[in-house]
């Protein structure tokens, strides 16, 4: 008799495994050591490859220490507050920091991803604009600088780019080896035009370096 209340207690007692899938989902983030000449958080874009309800892995174009906080919002989950607790090569995994009822919110939300990822319809502009597998590449500049950067999306005339340099409309750089003028600003980072129109079957290849 003993032994049969012992089972089920241990049974009440064990916690389910944590939901943990890979994703693509993008979104923006902000560290506490990045500021803009006003002193506000600089934000940047970045893409959710990895999440569970108490951290999520973000491939991300400006990274820092481990302890720093961050917040992000990604697509679909909203807001996310924590800390980085792990640094990737070109990213980092940040803890959530979030209730008993907000991580169950978000454990919903994985479980329907994973079950209806190959469901989703793709996004209307893919045929114009492309979201790149890899998002993570080098930004050159004039002055023979490199920099990690981050590709939001692309076509065969153009790039939205997130850095942590901020280049001057009317600027030249090269993403990968795609040289092109900065026509646009915009929260997270920029957009560039080509100086010349790259091939539509090698878009991808020739900014992702």
């Amino acid at each position: 008799m003993a032994g049969s209340a012992l089972s089920r207690l241990d049974v009440v007692a064990s916690p389910r495994p944590e939901t943990r899938i890979m994703v693509s989902i993008p979104g923006r983030y902000s560290l506490a050591s990045r500021l803009n000449e006003r002193g506000n958080r600089r934000v940047f874009a970045c893409r959710a490859v990895n999440m569970s309800p108490t951290a999520v892995a973000l491939a991300v174009p400006v990274t820092a220490a481990a302890g720093e906080r961050v917040i992000a919002h990604i697509e679909r989950f909203g807001k996310i507050d924590g800390s980085i607790i792990r640094v990737l090569e070109r990213g980092f995994v940040m803890s959530v920091k979030a209730s008993a009822e907000e991580r169950a919110r978000i454990e919903d939300k994985l479980i329907w991803l994973d079950k209806h990822k190959n469901l989703e319809l793709p996004d209307n502009r893919q045929s114009e604009r492309i979201v790149p597998h890899n998002p993570s590449s080098t930004l050159s500049l004039g002055d023979g600088t490199r920099l990690s950067c981050f590709v939001i999306d692309m076509s065969a005339t153009g790039a939205a780019v997130s850095a942590e340099y901020y280049p001057e409309i009317g600027e030249v750089v090269a993403v990968g080896k795609a040289v092109g003028r900065v026509v646009r600003h915009f929260r997270e980072g920029f957009a560039i035009q080509f100086v010349r129109p790259l091939s539509a079957g090698n878009v991808e290849h020739t900014l992702i370096v």
